[in-house]
């Protein structure tokens, strides 16, 4: 599990995806704190440790990154058990509110590189 901080290369995620699924690298984010965690074998591993950092857990959200497909709209899925809140209106694994969902992006658009 790495805690991203700075940046992460498109590289480092497809090594981690090799590693794990094949393809795809879990990940959950603080869109508060505007900080990532990555490569669990399941988000709430990588909330754990974004809670035990001082993170409110409205603010966290679980999605697989697939590196093979960075730079197009199927580098982020916004799925994870996680995610499923009804005291947020949020009632399935999905990110439903489209403002969340863009502040995930340009979150990850920051942290994830070439």
């Amino acid at each position: 599990m790495k805690q991203v901080n700075e940046r992460i290369s498109v590289k480092e995620l497809n090594k981690m995806a090799e590693a794990m699924y094949g393809n795809l690298v879990k990940a959950v984010v603080d869109i508060q704190k505007g900080t990532l965690v990555v490569d669990a074998e399941m988000h709430a591993d990588e909330e754990q440790i974004l809670l035990e950092a001082g993170s409110k857990q409205n603010d966290l959200w679980g999605i697989n990154l697939y590196p093979s497909k960075f730079g197009t709209a199927e580098f982020i899925e916004f799925d994870s058990m996680i995610n499923i809140r009804p005291r947020q209106q949020n009632m399935s694994r999905y990110v439903e509110d489209e403002t969340i969902r863009q502040r995930i992006k340009n979150l990850v658009n920051q942290k994830v590189i070439i």
